[in-house]
């Protein structure tokens, strides 16, 4: 970090005072990254007599202490006009993005892929003045030509992985923007990868129904699974749950009062009798009502409690929370409401799960009937 002194011939005549900036700072009226810093001070050249002279040799002491000054202001990290970040290491701010989602571990799991993704696009090496528009773009090709899975390298990432990744990383970006390593965000001039249509597993009331008869090798996966099918939750807000956010009232009933996990929004969401039971003994302290359970432990078994009851489909933890959606969807709650149980932010974000389960078009479909009922003579 240096500041140097240095002046310029004008084509006055005069010479013009300056100071040279390095690494390069951010203007703060400008906003551009810059190595100059003006002073409006001049000498005159040659100076014409002993006036001039005075002034030129003020004016050199008053810039070299003015210089003196910034550097000292520079390593103090006081100075007015910003350092600029460009030169900085943006992994270990990516980093940080990642590791703010430890504690939710579905979402934390799509940014330790991202994350892995991009360090081997960038060979582990990328400042935060790298992230341009063309760089980003070649990250795009990357992703959608090259990236392969972090867990199997001969196998390439899906689409929907290429928008999710993309997409974590854009989110990075914005924060460094919010604390100013960045001044114009590069995304803004690049096309975004377009998130594919995918098809959201879900369980019918009937499959519900045999797993609620089913015995499971961990009562907790059971208890788990079930609750969250009842009530939507995500894995990271039940395993979170504890005895005094159950809370009731004569008008709502038993709720929920919880922050989410994943939006950090504040929630009050009122539950069944049935998910109730699912909770066991409650009472006012601050215990987890599930302890320390932990999930991925417990994933085989679910495997073998979904075959012991005949379900044959590719069932996660997740997928409970898209039966509580898919269902409510198929038993008329329209999809305000679905919306406001799920705690999206936006609607659009519920409508997916319109898509899974459209009544409206299995009523559609329904009402052609030509009183064909196994006709074998029904040539095509």
């Amino acid at each position: 970090m240096r500041v140097t002194l240095r002046m310029r011939q004008l084509k006055t005549g005069r010479i013009s005072l300056y100071l040279d900036h390095y690494p390069p700072v951010i203007h703060p009226e400008s906003g551009k990254i810059t190595r100059w810093e003006y002073l409006d001070m001049y000498l005159y050249n040659p100076p014409r007599d002993e006036m001039e002279k005075r002034h030129n040799k003020d004016m050199e002491t008053l810039a070299r202490s003015i210089a003196a000054n910034r550097q000292l202001d520079r390593l103090a990290g006081k100075f007015g006009i910003k350092r600029s970040s460009q030169f900085d290491d943006f992994l270990p701010f990516f980093q940080k993005q990642v590791d703010k989602w430890i504690d939710s571990p579905s979402t934390h799991g799509g940014w330790v892929a991202s994350y892995k993704t991009f360090l081997q696009f960038c060979n582990e090496q990328c400042n935060f003045g790298d992230l341009t528009p063309q760089f980003i773009n070649e990250y795009k090709d990357f992703l959608q030509k090259k990236a392969t899975r972090i867990n199997s390298p001969k196998m390439r990432i899906s689409q929907n992985s290429c928008y999710t990744y993309y997409n974590k990383l854009r989110a990075a970006v914005r924060e460094a923007m919010v604390f100013g390593h960045i001044i114009s965000n590069p995304f803004d001039a690049v096309k975004g990868i377009t998130q594919p249509e995918t098809y959201r597993e879900f369980l019918t009331k009937e499959e519900l129904i045999k797993l609620y008869n089913t015995e499971s090798e961990s009562a907790l996966l059971k208890r788990t699974c079930l609750f969250s099918a009842l009530t939507g939750l995500r894995l990271g807000d039940v395993v979170k749950l504890r005895k005094d956010q159950i809370q009731h009232s004569e008008n709502l009933g038993y709720f929920i009062r919880f922050t989410q996990s994943k939006t950090k929004g504040m929630e009050t969401l009122p539950i069944s009798d049935e998910a109730l039971s699912f909770l066991g003994e409650l009472e006012a302290s601050s215990e987890k009502i599930f302890g320390d359970y932990n999930f991925q432990r417990d994933y085989a078994h679910l495997n073998r409690w979904l075959q012991r009851a005949g379900i044959r489909k590719k069932i996660t933890f997740h997928n409970f929370r898209h039966t509580f959606a898919t269902l409510q969807l198929a038993e008329g709650t329209d999809i305000y409401t679905v919306s406001k149980l799920l705690g999206h932010k936006h609607i659009h974000t519920t409508q997916i799960y319109g898509k899974v389960m459209d009544t409206t078009k299995t009523k559609a479909m329904k009402s052609i009937q030509l009183g064909i009922k196994n006709d074998k003579n029904v040539q095509d």
